[in-house]
């Protein structure tokens, strides 16, 4: 087991390996006692170390990514933005969105898109940490996320009101599309994502969004004259 307990909130070992699995120890915030942090500790640490944390049940957990799955969330993004900004459907954010969904639970999705309709004004918030709940949460998955973590996102997300979810793993090249807790398909890379009832007519085949980039080809060698 990775993770340590916190004898000063009475948070074992087991209790935190229930929450998250085997996670590795630094994403666990000690500081403050993980079962003592708020989300004011979120938005202090944001703003004094540049660090994310998501805030489950007073513990503080760094978000995780490398650089693959930082430039398959770019093309995700790219992607949802030009559909919902060519419909006039609402809003899309990044891996540092930080939501509130919950009193004292921050979730942080990779890429989330939320209608105008989640929004209590059309301009949307300036908070740094606002109440709101995305229709769409996409969760691009690390070599440092854990089945429990994720099982725990499902949870929350849909307990909260998201109305679809999508896991993508660029390792296995699938997407993992949820419309509930207990409701799911696993696409595989010749088959098409598509935003269903929540974004309407979008759609990508995963061929396309797993590619790798188009490299200019180097160029042509001169032949050395004799």
């Amino acid at each position: 087991m990775a993770i340590v307990e916190s004898p000063s909130t009475g948070l074992t070992i087991n209790t935190l390996a229930e929450l998250f699995g085997d996670m590795p120890a630094w994403r666990i915030r000690n500081v403050p006692a993980p079962g003592t942090a708020t989300e004011d500790d979120v938005i202090e640490i944001e703003e004094r170390e540049d660090r994310l944390c998501e805030l489950v049940d007073g513990v503080l957990v760094e978000k995780t990514v490398g650089y693959e799955e930082s430039c398959l969330t770019v093309e995700l993004i790219a992607l949802i933005r030009n559909f919902v900004k060519a419909h006039k459907l609402g809003r899309v954010s990044g891996p540092d969105g930080m939501m509130r969904l919950f009193p004292g639970l921050v979730r942080i999705p990779d890429v989330a898109f939320a209608s105008w309709k989640r929004f209590p004004e059309s301009r949307g918030t300036r908070k740094p940490l606002p109440d709101l709940v995305p229709d769409l949460a996409v969760e691009v998955l690390s070599e440092g996320n854990t089945p429990k973590e994720m099982s725990r996102k499902l949870d929350d997300y849909f307990d909260a009101g998201v109305r679809l979810v999508w896991f993508v793993d660029p390792r296995k090249r699938t997407v993992e599309v949820f419309t509930g807790r207990k409701s799911s398909k696993l696409l595989r890379e010749r088959e098409t994502l598509s935003g269903g009832k929540v974004l309407s007519g979008f759609s990508v085949p995963l061929e396309e969004l797993f590619a790798d980039e188009e490299r200019a080809p180097l160029p042509a060698r001169k032949k050395r004259s004799r």
